[in-house]
This record gives C-alpha cells, sequence and structure tokens, in this order.
C-alpha cells in the first residue's frame, strides 16, 4: 500500500464509478465527523465560558496541520482548508448551542433553589 492517498485513488471511465468510489469514502468520513462531533459536546461541557469556544489559535493550529497533511499526501491544501474551515466552523455554531443546553439546566436548577429559598 502506498504511502500517500492520492496514489490510491481509483482510474474511473464513468460517473458511476466516481460516485461508487465517493459514497465508499463517505461511508468512512461520516462516522469519523460524527466522532469529531460528539468530542464538540465534551468540549462544551469541560469550557467554563461561552468565550472559550471559538479558539482562533487553535483553529489557525489546525489549519496549518491540516495543509501539511495535505501536502505529505499529495493532496490540496487550499481545498482541504476550505472544508476544514467549513467543518471547524460548523462544530464551534454546535459547540455553543451545546455549551447553552448543557447549562440551562443548571440555570433552572438555581432558579427553582432561589425562588424554594424566597418563599
Amino acid at each position: 500500500m502506498s504511502g500517500r492517498s492520492i496514489e490510491q485513488v481509483q482510474h474511473c471511465t464513468t460517473m458511476a464509478d466516481v460516485r461508487r468510489e465517493i459514497d465508499a469514502l463517505d461511508d468512512i468520513l461520516v462516522p469519523l465527523l460524527v466522532q469529531r462531533t460528539g468530542y464538540m459536546t465534551q468540549a462544551a461541557r469541560i469550557k467554563q465560558a461561552d468565550t472559550e469556544v471559538r479558539d482562533e489559535a487553535r483553529i489557525q493550529a489546525i489549519v496549518d496541520r491540516v495543509r501539511d497533511r495535505a501536502l505529505a499526501q499529495g493532496g490540496q491544501p487550499d481545498v482541504l482548508e476550505a472544508i476544514y474551515r467549513g467543518v471547524m466552523e460548523a462544530s464551534i455554531a454546535y459547540e455553543h448551542r451545546e455549551f447553552v443546553r448543557l447549562r440551562a439546566g443548571h440555570a433552572s436548577d438555581a432558579a427553582a433553589q432561589t425562588a424554594g429559598s424566597a418563599a
């Protein structure tokens, strides 16, 4: 097996061939992206403030790493960066929603305790 992913791309003669290969890759990528999203829920739980959700230094570190890995695999760094920026923006939006959702129960618990102590 070759060390560079680009060399594993199969020669296709029809669009049906192309689509079959893409579908096979999506069958691998989707479960991995689901796992990646699961870590966004954990990040939302661990972070102490909503302002910590967007971490520009971390975004740049991921972009730099992805670009380097794309080059090493014979890929197109600009394309991979664009894909990852999209993934990261969707992940950040999801993490913001999770941050709020995970704390909604705590806020209502605190409000109930305050109301109970005032009664």
